[in-house]
């Protein structure tokens, strides 16, 4: 990382799959640092009123919570567009920012005491709509990738609802914890061993011709549904996982995230243990998933992954006389509580990145799928 501090870094996001990385230290939890990590450099830097909980980017955006208030930033200059103040107390920076650009909603918690959650147009700077989502506070929530659904779960972890943007909509009701999901499944972790994949279809229809009709009726009748209250009848018709995957050790923290990896959809989990486990999911048969790979990801023992910048980076670069000066500063002073983030931006630098990752026809559009922005990792295969 730059300027050699990786353990000293609390926070770290990437713009997709470029250079382009937001970094937030223990040492100064209020500052963000916009760097090139091939590079080396560092872009810019903004100081906050508080310690700063979560970042989140996109191509259009870059957004920094704290834990009564949220920052909307260009990313392509860095400038403060709109500021969300007086937020409900959010003290595990609880967010999710669509990575689409079109779509380009936020959503976050409405209240700390129930499960609202308001949706921002980050585009339009304005509120678009509140979802109830659960009568308890929510835990987790997560975009599709064209930032069309939503999806949420509470602290119970037992239900995941997945509204549609920006209406908010309720399409889908499901069982289990959340976390990731993109337009046709849903994948949901918690803190068993387990892993459930929901499928994002239309209920069937119920047949209407004349001779299911008697049938029809006496099915209804005697359904459990058409009796029990309200919240009962709700739990009956939660749909169950379509396919599900059990990790080798239970209680790990884990990340799972569904991709089309060579047309083919596969589920991958990252577990607190140092491992990237990749599975394959039967789009439609579903059932238990089969493990495909599995990476070290962390560790100084023989054969395993070298760090990211070991051969790109360079050897401890020295921090600009400016950059020192705030940093003494930031650890001695408290901002006031309502000041806007202070900023020290190198434009030409900025200018010359947002450059660099800009298509060659022009477009201005950050490109989001070239090689050669990767990171130079080799992956080994236990």
């Amino acid at each position: 990382m730059v300027h050699g501090e990786t353990e000293d870094v609390c926070i770290v996001e990437r713009l997709f799959s470029s250079s382009l990385v937001a970094i937030v230290s223990l040492s100064a939890p209020r500052k963000l640092k916009v760097c090139h990590f091939k590079k080396g450099t560092e872009i810019c830097n903004y100081s906050y009123p508080n310690t700063i909980l979560a970042v989140r980017l996109n191509r259009v955006r870059l957004l920094v919570v704290l834990e009564e208030s949220l920052y909307i930033h260009n990313i392509r200059d860095m400038k403060v567009l709109h500021t969300i103040r007086d937020t409900p107390p959010n003290p595990s920076g609880l967010c999710s920012l669509s990575v689409n650009s079109d779509n380009c909603f936020l959503a976050y918690p409405g209240s700390n005491q129930i499960g609202e959650v308001q949706i921002f147009d980050c585009v339009n700077l304005r509120a678009v709509t509140m979802i109830p989502a659960h009568d308890s506070p929510v835990a987790a929530m997560a975009f599709n990738s064209a930032g069309t659904k939503l999806s949420t779960a509470s602290e119970k972890g037992t239900v995941i609802r997945v509204y549609s943007i920006p209406d908010g909509q309720k399409l889908y009701e499901f069982r289990r914890g959340v976390k990731r999901h993109d337009s046709l499944f849903l994948c949901a972790s918690s803190n068993t061993e387990t892993v459930h994949i929901f499928k994002l279809e239309a209920p069937k229809k119920e047949p209407t011709d004349e001779a299911a009709g008697f049938m029809g009726y006496f099915g209804k009748a005697l359904s459990p549904t058409s009796y029990l209250p309200v919240q009962m009848a709700e739990v009956f018709n939660q749909e169950r996982a379509f396919a599900s995957v059990r990790l080798p050790q239970a209680g790990l923290r884990n990340v799972c995230a569904i991709s089309m990896i060579g047309k083919l959809p596969r589920l991958l989990v990252s577990s607190a243990d140092g491992y990237l486990y990749i599975y394959n999911i039967d789009p439609e048969e579903g059932g238990d998933c089969t493990l495909l790979k599995q990476h070290r990801l962390i560790g100084q023992g023989e054969g395993l992954d070298k760090p990211l910048d070991e051969e790109s980076a360079p050897a401890d670069p020295s921090p600009s006389p400016s950059n020192k000066e705030e940093d003494s500063q930031d650890t001695q002073n408290q901002a006031a509580p309502n000041s806007p983030p202070r900023g020290d931006v190198g434009s030409d630098d900025f200018a010359q990145t947002a450059a660099d990752f800009s298509d060659p026809q022009g477009t201005g559009n950050m490109r989001l799928d070239d090689e050669s922005e990767y990171p130079p990792l080799t992956v080994h295969n236990d």
